[in-house]
Order: C-alpha cells, then sequence, then structure tokens
C-alpha cells in the first residue's frame, strides 16, 4: 500500500483506538477484533471477511512504527481527507501512484503508456517489496509441543484485474491534467514577491483525470486477493511467540520480493503439564509414609509414557525433581526436561487400622516438634 492511500482511510477508527495509543494498545485491539471477524469463525459472512481484511490493512500499517509515522505526517499534510476526487454517492477515486505503476501489478504505470510526454517521464518505478501480513493460529498443548502444519486463510491487496490499477474503465485511460499538465502540482502568487506550490486543485496532485471510472474498483484502482496456504509450526513453539514466514505475505510490485508472513501463536493449557522454558512443569501427590520413607512411583509424561522417579525417605512437601530429556524440544535440537513437585497428601478417612498406625507414628516421634524452629526463631527476633 502507498502512502497516498494511508490518508483515505482513518486506520484508528477501524482499530477503535485514539491517534495517541500505544502499541500495546494497538495490539490488543488488533488481537480482539480479528479473532471475532476471521473467516474461519465467521464461515459465508461476507461482511464479517470485509471487516477483517480492513482490520488487518489498518494494524500492517499502525504496528509498524516509520509506516505509522508516515501515515500520521500523511494525513496532517492533507487534512484526512487523502486525495479524494468527488462522485455521485459521496465515495471517491484513488488514482494513488498512477505514474509509478503501484497500481499496476509488476507494470510500469502509465509512465509506459505516456513515455515522456511529461518532460522525460520518471521512468519505470524501482521494485517495491510486498507487504507483511499477521495473522493468528490456536493450538493445543500437544501441537505445540509437537509442531504441526496448519492452513491459513490470507487476504493481501492487489491491483484490480479489471483496469490493470489504472482506475479507468477498460479500454480507457487517464488523461493527462489540462491544469497542471501532468505535474501533480500547481504554483499560487499573492501578487507579492512570494509564491507557494500546492496540489493542483483540478486533478488534487494526482496529475491525472479519470473521466470513466472502473465500474469493479470505482476507480481505486484496488483488488484483493484470497488464498490459502499451509505453514508448518515448529515443534516447541511458545504461547504469543511470532514465528515468520519469509516470501508468504503479500505480493512484491516491479519485481520486488514478497513480503513476510507473520504467525502469531496461541497455546491452550495443559490439565497437568505446565511449561518453564523449553521445561515442562508437573504436580504429582503423595502419600505420607512415601514421603517420610521413600517410594518409587510413576509420573506421567507429555508422550503418555510413564517413568519411574525415586522419593528418598524423608522428602519434604514442595520438593521438585527434575527428570531429564522430557520436556520441550529447544533449539539445535535439544530438549528440556520435565520437572516433578511432590505435593504430600493426608489420607482423606483413616480406617481402624490406619489410625492405630498414625497414633503410635505420633507416640514414636516423641518431643519432635517441625514448628521449634520457626517459634526459636521469632523469640528470638523479639526477645
Amino acid at each position: 500500500m502507498s502512502p497516498s492511500d494511508w490518508v483515505e482511510k482513518d486506520f484508528y477508527q477501524v482499530l477503535g483506538v485514539s491517534k495517541d495509543a500505544s502499541a500495546d494498545e494497538i495490539k490488543k485491539a488488533y488481537r480482539k477484533l480479528a479473532r471475532a471477524n476471521h473467516p474461519d469463525s465467521n464461515p459465508g459472512d461476507a461482511a464479517a471477511e470485509e471487516r477483517f481484511k480492513s482490520i488487518s490493512e489498518a494494524y500492517s500499517v499502525l504496528s509498524d512504527p516509520q509506516h505509522r509515522k508516515e501515515y500520521d505526517e500523511q494525513r496532517t499534510l492533507f487534512g484526512g481527507g487523502g486525495f479524494r476526487t468527488p462522485r455521485a454517492g459521496g465515495r471517491g477515486y484513488d488514482y494513488s501512484d498512477i505514474f509509478t505503476g503501484s497500481r499496476s501489478g509488476g507494470s510500469g504505470g502509465l509512465n509506459d503508456l505516456f513515455g515522456g510526454i511529461f518532460g522525460g517521464g520518471r521512468g519505470r518505478s524501482a521494485p517495491r517489496r510486498g507487504q507483511d501480513v499477521e495473522t493468528e493460529a490456536s493450538l493445543t498443548f500437544d501441537q505445540a509441543i509437537e509442531g504441526l502444519t496448519v492452513s491459513l486463510r490470507l487476504s493481501s491487496d492487489e491491483a484490480c484485474p479489471a483496469c490493470a490499477g489504472t482506475g479507468a474503465r477498460a479500454g480507457t485511460v487517464p488523461r493527462v491534467c489540462p491544469n497542471c499538465e501532468g505535474s501533480g502540482m500547481q504554483t499560487s502568487s499573492d501578487g507579492g514577491v512570494f509564491s507557494m506550490t500546492e496540489p493542483c486543485r483540478e486533478c488534487l496532485g494526482r496529475g491525472l483525470v479519470v473521466d470513466d471510472p472502473c465500474p469493479v474498483c470505482h476507480g481505486s484502482g484496488r483488488g484483493v486477493s484470497n488464498r490459502v496456504i499451509s505453514a508448518r509450526i515448529p515443534a516447541g513453539v511458545k504461547d504469543n511467540q511470532k514465528i515468520r514466514l519469509r516470501g508468504k505475505g503479500g505480493p512484491g510490485e516491479h519485481g520486488g520480493p514478497d513480503g513476510d508472513l507473520y504467525i502469531v501463536v496461541h497455546v491452550s493449557p495443559h490439565r497437568l503439564f505446565g511449561r518453564k522454558g523449553d521445561n515442562l512443569t508437573l504436580t504429582v501427590p503423595v502419600r505420607v509414609d512415601e514421603a517420610a520413607l521413600g517410594a518409587s512411583i510413576a509420573v506421567p509424561t507429555l508422550d503418555g509414557r510413564s517413568v519411574t522417579l525415586k522419593i528418598p525417605a524423608a522428602t519434604p512437601n514442595g520438593r521438585t525433581f527434575r527428570v531429564k530429556g522430557r520436556g520441550a524440544p529447544g533449539r539445535g535440537g535439544t530438549k528440556g526436561d520435565l520437572l516433578v513437585t511432590v505435593e504430600v497428601e493426608t489420607p482423606p478417612a483413616l480406617d481402624d487400622a490406619s489410625r492405630a498406625a498414625m497414633e503410635a507414628f505420633r507416640d514414636a516421634a516423641g518431643t519432635y516438634n517441625p514448628r521449634d524452629r520457626m517459634l526459636g526463631q521469632e523469640a528470638a527476633r523479639h526477645g
């Protein structure tokens, strides 16, 4: 998208944020709106799909500091009205970059048609990199650990196929503005020594006038391309991690490279396992006698196979043990560990035999009190 397109759209209003919104506020607003209007969540809803395209377009500009700065400057310079040509019904025609060919899907635009009519012309446009695109993918905890291939539906901007991006009806071409002779600028004087150069009032800075606009794009020169791609999500991806796929974004113009695709991954929690970096975490309940006397217990792992963990005698509640290599995949083919924290549980009910055994244990413990050290420290602090 060229900066001259930006002035015609209020991206802040599309995302529902103020013009001084922070980057985090913009991202939060985008994610909320994108989830609500994503085509996969609204199958067959053309209105939701159009809203999703507008939301993605707005975020692609406002999320990039340099693009946002240029956008704000353009809006300020041209009063938010942009270079619009009025027409019946209140809509406007957008003939941005008509000379450079940015709407022509890779051709040289009208420079190829008019040659050197404007003092030699500008020549073919320089290659322009395609627009970066951002989308989201929701994964289960297991899918994030193992990795998978997902299908994503993407929408990107391209030249209108009916008019090849010129904005004029097929078979016609825009004509050179007679007022500015195609320069897009005019000079006015107050009668004194000072003069001012400003956009041409007749063509609003375009240099061209479209007499017969394209009925498909209504003179905007823009179309929308919808496509479905397969993307590989690597094993071990984390929640809210952003994955970059080079060359999978918007198409480049004039031989320029395609943009990149960024996938923001959302991972749902697991009912048993947690995660710390590349390590998985698990809390395992143990009986009082297992913690006191020691035991070998079976511990589940994410792949469904259990491992044996040896609990030494006198293990306190909350102690964490490490099971090597049973965590999430990391960089360089390494794997994290499984961190197992034991939680000592008392029996929910005691039968006669169990009660007698516990009473015998209490008698054998004698005067041992695990709170003595705590009470002694408090007494010394206040003594």
